[in-house]
C-alpha cells in the first residue's frame, strides 16, 4: 500500500489560458476570461457572461492532428489536450509501465455535437457519429485512446459540479489500496445551449463578472474547461525518480440529501466532507492554510458553503476565496480546475484573490482573500459541490 498519493503532473486549458503557465500567470495578474458568448448561437448570447477557450474545434483538430472524419465532441477536445500535458508535465515516456488507470469526470458529455446534429440524425447517416459520441464515457475513452492506455482501469465519473474532485479521490484511494501504481484523474466540460439552457431555468445565471461571497451577487457565469493530474504510489515515484509537485493529503465525499440543485442553508454535505477530508489527511482544523471555495457566487451556495466553513473552522477561518471569478463555473471540470490551482498556489505560497468583492454577506461575518498575498502555505483545503447534494473536499500538501 502506498503511504503517500504524490501528484507529479499537471495539465488544463480554460478560459484563462491554454497550459498550466498561463493559467498561473492570469491567476496572480488578475486576468479574468469572462466575457459575451461569442461561439454559441444562442438567443441568450446577449444576456449572460460566460468563460469560453479561444480555439476552435477546428483548431484542436488539427493540433491533435485528427482526420476529418473524427467524431470527436468539444469535451473530448478539451480533455485529450489537458491530459496530454500532464502527462509530458510528468515526463511519462511508457504510459504501460506501472498499472496505470484514468478516471475522468464529464456532466456535459458529447452534448455540443448531439444538439447540432439531432434533427439530422435520420436523414443525414454522416451526421449519426457525432450521436454515438454523445454518453458521458466516449470522451474518457478517447483520452485513454490518445494517452495509449492499452490496459487497465478506465472509468467516467458524473456527480455534478463535484465530479473531477470525486475522480481524484477515486484515484487516491485506488493508489493507496495498491490496485493502482499510477492514476490519471481529472474532468473535462464544454460549453453548450443545453447547459446554457438549463442553469438559465434555474434562474442562477449571471448578466455581469461573477462576484463569490458578495452580499450583492446575482449568479455564476458558467465555463468550459479540462484539467488532469498524475497520481503515483511512493513505488513509482522511488524507482523513478520523480519530483513531486504536492501531494493528495486528505479527501471526503458526503451528501446533503436536501434537493436536487440546492444546498441545504446550513452546508449539512459541505461540513460532512471538509470533516471526513480533514480526518483522512489527519489533520486539524487549524492546520489549513488556504480554503479554495467552491464559491459559485449563487445565492444559495455562498450562504451554505461559509456557514459549513464557520461549522468547521469556528473562529480560525483560514484564508480563502473562490477562483470562478476567473474561470466561469466549470462544472465536472471545476474540482480539477481548482486541484491545480490549489497546487500551484502550494508551490507558489500564494492566496490567490476572490475578485469582484465589494459588500460582505449579511448572513456572517466572513470576508474573502481580496489582494494577492504571498504566505508560507503547507496545506490547501479545495471545495467541490454538487446538485443533489453531492460534496465533496480535497487536501493537498507539501508534504505525505
Amino acid at each position: 500500500m502506498s503511504k503517500g498519493i504524490a501528484i507529479t503532473g499537471m495539465g488544463i486549458i480554460s478560459a484563462i489560458g491554454n497550459n498550466v503557465e498561463e493559467n498561473y500567470t492570469s491567476l496572480i495578474e488578475g486576468k479574468i476570461g469572462i466575457s459575451k458568448i461569442s461561439k454559441i448561437n444562442t438567443i441568450h448570447k446577449d444576456s449572460i457572461m460566460v468563460g469560453e477557450i479561444a480555439f476552435t474545434n477546428k483548431e484542436f483538430e488539427q493540433q491533435l492532428d485528427l482526420t476529418p472524419d473524427n467524431n470527436y465532441s468539444r469535451t473530448a477536445f478539451l480533455g485529450v489536450t489537458a491530459a496530454k500535458e500532464a502527462l509530458k508535465n510528468a515526463g511519462i515516456s511508457n504510459i504501460n509501465k506501472y498499472k496505470t488507470g484514468l478516471v475522468s469526470a464529464t456532466s456535459v458529455g458529447g452534448m455540443d455535437m448531439t444538439e447540432a446534429y439531432y434533427y439530422d440524425y435520420l436523414e443525414n447517416k454522416e451526421t449519426q457519429k457525432y450521436i454515438e459520441g454523445h454518453h458521458a464515457g466516449d470522451s474518457t475513452q478517447k483520452i485513454a485512446q490518445q494517452l495509449g492506455i492499452e490496459q487497465g482501469f478506465v472509468t467516467t465519473i458524473s456527480t455534478a459540479c463535484s465530479s473531477a474532485a470525486n475522480a481524484i479521490m477515486l484515484g487516491a484511494r485506488l493508489i493507496k489500496s495498491g490496485q493502482l501504481e499510477r492514476v490519471i484523474v481529472g474532468g473535462t466540460d464544454c460549453l453548450s445551449k443545453f447547459t446554457i439552457n438549463g442553469f438559465k431555468t434555474l434562474m442562477i445565471l449571471s448578466d455581469t463578472y461573477n462576484s463569490p461571497f458578495d452580499e450583492n451577487r446575482k449568479g455564476l457565469n458558467l465555463g468550459e474547461a479540462a484539467a488532469f493530474l498524475v497520481l503515483e504510489s511512493d513505488k513509482v515515484v522511488k524507482a523513478e525518480k520523480k519530483p513531486v509537485l504536492a501531494y493528495v493529503k486528505g479527501y471526503g465525499n458526503a451528501n446533503d440529501a436536501y434537493h436536487q440543485t440546492a444546498s441545504s442553508e446550513n452546508g449539512e454535505g459541505a461540513t460532512l466532507a471538509m470533516q471526513q477530508a480533514l480526518k483522512v489527511a489527519e489533520l486539524l482544523p487549524n492546520d489549513i492554510n488556504y480554503i479554495n471555495a467552491h464559491g459559485t457566487a449563487t445565492g444559495n451556495n455562498d450562504l451554505s458553503e461559509g456557514r459549513a466553513i464557520l461549522r468547521v473552522f469556528e473562529n480560525h477561518i483560514p484564508d480563502f476565496s473562490s477562483t470562478k471569478a476567473y474561470t466561469g463555473h466549470t462544472l465536472a471540470a471545476a474540482g480539477a480546475i481548482e486541484a491545480v490551482y490549489s497546487v500551484l498556489a502550494l508551490q507558489n505560497n500564494v492566496v490567490y484573490p476572490n475578485l469582484n468583492f465589494k459588500a460582505q454577506m449579511k448572513e456572517f461575518n466572513l470576508t474573502p482573500q481580496l489582494e494577492l498575498k504571498e504566505k508560507e502555505l503547507q496545506t490547501v483545503m479545495s471545495n467541490s459541490f454538487g446538485f443533489g447534494g453531492n460534496c465533496s473536499t480535497i487536501i493537498f500538501s507539501k508534504k505525505q
